[in-house]
């Protein structure tokens, strides 16, 4: 299989993944606002995120020159303004500008975040590393901005922020229907021979035929 096609059968199984709103500002002062779909949470102490650019693309390469970055949650509402971000102007055009995205500034970093995003994830360059023909990129978060409309008991509520994931091709999802369920306690198990019989009843018949 040449790279072309696994990308595209990587892309389309390794689903949905959510998108950083990546904004940065070149050592020339131009602000980059682009979406990567490979992104997600490195570590938790200390708060490090990680998006993937594939290829040397500006976001990269910004990041490289200033040591900081956004991430933005990308919403539903801004579904249209999200998508056109990701053409490829060419280097020195601002993507919010022509896109209609309205940046604010942050609260640590001298790089904006989109003012129409109800979260913001500020960050410092952790590190890179390079893979083949991408480059990983580790953010030290510095702060995480949300809505307050948007909290509930203490968290950042789904229904609320309603984020935008990516599928196969030019296919996008959202949130969908929420489903909750807790972590079933090692105790449990030993006190319920059961729950591990109906899980296993229920595996052996996933079509539930």
């Amino acid at each position: 299989m040449d790279s072309g096609a696994f990308y595209r059968v990587l892309n389309s199984v390794v689903v949905p993944r959510p998108i950083a709103w990546v904004c940065s500002r070149s050592a020339d002062g131009v602000v980059n606002l682009a979406p990567h779909s490979f992104y997600t949470v490195a570590c938790v102490d200390p708060p490090v995120v990680q998006f993937t650019s594939v290829g040397r693309k500006d976001s990269l390469r910004n990041v490289e020159a200033t040591g900081e970055f956004t991430v933005s949650l990308t919403p539903e509402s801004l579904f249209e303004q999200v998508n056109a971000t990701g053409t490829e102007f060419p280097p020195g055009t601002s993507e919010a500008e022509q896109c209609g995205v309205e940046l604010e500034d942050s609260e640590r970093v001298g790089v904006p975040r989109v003012a129409g995003s109800p979260v913001a994830v500020e960050c410092t360059l952790h590190s890179t590393l390079r893979l083949g023909d991408s480059t990983v990129v580790f953010g030290r978060v510095q702060v995480i901005s949300v809505w307050e409309r948007a909290v509930r008991d203490g968290r950042p509520r789904i229904e609320e922020l309603r984020p935008l994931a990516r599928l196969g091709g030019n296919e996008w999802t959202t949130i969908g229907e929420i489903k909750q369920i807790r972590r079933i306690p090692f105790r449990r198990w030993t006190e319920d021979p059961s729950i591990g019989e109906r899980l296993r009843d229920a595996g052996s018949d996933p079509a539930g035929s």
